[in-house]
């Protein structure tokens, strides 16, 4: 299983990973603005030009990944919820029995379920306030 960081930023997100690239080399293996997904239309031209998915590989096992929040959605950036912990387990069953484990007492963000971008997904807060992402891919 893979684990890696996933960061969150209040709009600067692509600034944060263009900054990254330029010490650590590399190019970025997904970059998606909010503008790419579905359903996004009642956004603000800022808000669509936020970054929704980035990922730059740190070495061949690592990959940081990060996001912006959406203030329009409720969301705020606050030290603590900058931060998660994405795991990449073989299974769907394997990404299902963690997700069941680590959300028991805590908050689901983000029920497993597919997503747009072909990967099955799900986050959540642990019972002691830790961030998770929960990723499977098929393919990786």
């Amino acid at each position: 299983m893979k684990v890696n960081p996933y960061l969150n930023f209040d709009g600067k997100a692509e600034e944060a990973f263009l900054f990254y690239k330029s010490i650590f080399g590399g190019e970025f293996i997904g970059h998606m603005k909010m503008s790419d997904a579905p359903d996004m239309n009642d956004l603000s031209k800022e808000e669509m030009n936020r970054v929704m998915h980035i990922s730059l590989p740190l070495g061949k096992d690592t990959i940081l990944m990060g996001s912006d929040i959406l203030p329009s959605a409720g969301h705020s950036l606050n030290i603590g919820n900058n931060v998660y912990v994405s795991i990449h387990p073989e299974s769907r069953e394997e990404a299902d029995r963690i997700f069941a484990g680590l959300s028991k007492g805590g908050d689901i963000e983000m029920p497993m379920a597919d997503q747009f971008w072909g990967d099955y997904f799900g986050s959540l807060v642990d019972r002691f306030g830790i961030r998770w992402m929960i990723n499977h891919n098929d393919d990786f």
